[in-house]
């Protein structure tokens, strides 16, 4: 029997999604300046967490658009630089 595809919801890129808004809600409610110092040291914590999984999923990202792109031209192998993405 073949594996089934990955529904959208557990998909690298939902999980980036909901990493991502999930950041976006921890910043917020540290913005507020509303948090003792250990619920802004627990978001922090979060926020950290929540940061390096998003990376991590932009690396996943870029290695895969590597990879179809040599794939699909393998003469056109141009590394992706910081400045290409402003």
């Amino acid at each position: 029997m073949s594996k089934s595809p990955k529904t959208p919801e557990t998909s690298p890129v939902a999980d980036f999604e909901k990493a991502l808004a999930e950041l976006e809600q921890v910043v917020a409610a540290m913005e507020r300046g509303e948090q003792s110092l250990d619920q802004s040291l627990a978001s922090y914590e979060r926020g950290i967490a929540l940061y390096r999984q998003c990376q991590s999923a932009l690396e996943q990202a870029e290695q895969r658009v590597t990879l179809v792109t040599n794939a699909a031209d393998p003469d056109a192998q141009t590394p992706f630089r910081e400045s290409d993405a402003d």
